[in-house]
């Protein structure tokens, strides 16, 4: 069965779980109401677990081969920067004519030129990083901002969750209440995307979209990085992470090393406080706008089959999950909130911290405009007919409002 059949067929089954949820209302569930409403689950996970799988292999074979490489549109004239960055993946210093130095120059800095490597202009920058806000977990609900550099930050945050208004009588001092700043770290730090090696045969076909097929590359491995140290990072010589600046909500009762139930989710939930649940509904610009939830596909597995006291699912399947192989704008739900899968958080097991429930957008990510990139055509990769490009990209994250989000945390035995 291919891909694509095996996505329209794990979205026929969410949506006849959600018809399910539809026709059932607030009626309590029978027996056979919940083992109808498993089967598909247990289907639906079985088919997102074949395709994710089929996935990776597609990719895999596609980075191996480069069979994804996109082929150039020759009526759509690339910008001069782009142009500058094109040459210089294409060509090496001694191949280059007056002309194309220029551009180069003019498309990357040469600070580093005697090393091999370029600076690249702002506005390839942007575009590297665009890719990257499309990629990844932690980016798909984060804020964002973005630095002209990598300098030192301390970004302003406050919380006013506890500040309260007066009754004044007639005539009387309005009382003063200040707004109270605090400042949160906001640091950069230098992330690789390896040495990314290219067959010379696709760096002289002017057919293939060479930029978009490095960029691609490059925002792929640094996305995974980037993602993994934005979730769980110490924030001591790297980003802190999501979960290292959260406090832990609700902690499970002993024996639930690897379980949560029902009353886990309701506790975890009223962990915040009121007003950061009050918030407007979300939109497909502002995905991450709503509180939600954040965990592993390990951690999916558990929660898909919970129920309410009355036997009804918690879980809420969309109904374009999984179709055509693009993010869904319409996430499956866990009592109301939109769910975000990302890998990095932890499994379930003994005192780990598996799932994330709040303000996620509360979470900012910088990125410094600094990258820089370089070429190697030396020996080492002549001799196999390659050539090899290696970026740095800088980046950090940090929970802005530390009481924004909540953990639930395993029983440790």
């Amino acid at each position: 069965m291919s891909i694509q059949a095996l996505r329209e067929r794990l979205n026929d089954l969410n949506k006849q779980a959600k018809n399910q949820l539809a026709e059932k209302g607030d009626v309590t569930w029978s027996k056979d109401d919940q083992v109808k409403f498993d089967a598909l689950m247990d289907e639906a996970e079985r088919l997102q677990s074949q395709i994710e799988a089929t996935q990776k292999v597609l990719d895999r074979e596609a980075q191996d081969s480069f069979r994804d490489v996109k082929r150039a549109d020759p009526s759509n004239p690339a910008n001069a920067a782009r142009e500058g960055l094109e040459i210089f993946l294409r060509k090496s210093a001694r191949e280059m004519s007056a002309e194309d130095a220029v551009k180069v120059r003019n498309t990357m800095s040469t600070t580093t030129g005697s090393e091999g490597g370029y600076t690249v202009q702002t506005l390839v920058a942007s575009e590297f990083i665009d890719l990257l806000k499309a990629y990844g977990f932690m980016r798909a609900v984060a804020d964002h901002i973005s630095t002209s550099n990598g300098a030192d930050l301390s970004y302003p945050a406050t919380d006013g969750t506890a500040e309260v208004g007066e009754l004044v009588v007639q005539n009387a001092a309005a009382a003063l209440a200040d707004i109270v700043f605090g400042t949160r770290a906001l640091n950069v730090f230098k992330f690789g995307s390896k040495i990314i090696t290219v067959p010379i045969e696709l760096l002289q076909d002017t057919n293939i979209d060479i930029v978009s097929l490095i960029q691609r590359r490059m925002r792929d491995r640094i996305g995974r990085a980037q993602n993994a140290f934005f979730t769980t990072g110490t924030g001591t010589a790297q980003p802190m992470g999501l979960v290292t600046a959260a406090s832990v909500g609700k902690t499970g009762t002993t024996g639930q090393t690897t379980t949560v139930i029902y009353d886990d989710l309701v506790d975890l939930i009223d962990s915040l406080d009121a007003a950061y649940l009050d918030n407007p509904p979300s939109t497909p610009e502002m995905p991450g706008i709503r509180p939600g939830w954040m965990f592993s596909q390990a951690m999916r597995k558990v929660v898909r089959k919970l129920k309410d006291t009355a036997g009804r699912p918690l879980w809420t399947p969309s109904y374009d999950a999984g179709l055509g192989g693009a993010k869904s704008n319409t996430p499956d739900e866990l009592l109301g909130y939109p769910v975000y899968i990302n890998n990095d958080m932890a499994a379930p097991a003994a005192n780990a911290k598996s799932m994330a429930f709040g303000n996620l957008h509360k979470y900012m990510i910088r990125d410094a405009m600094d990258i820089t990139m370089f070429r190697f055509d030396d020996s080492a990769f002549m001799s196999k007919g390659q050539v090899g490009f290696l970026a740095w990209a800088r980046a950090g994250g940090n929970l802005m409002d530390v009481n924004s989000v909540k953990l639930y945390q395993h029983s440790a035995t």
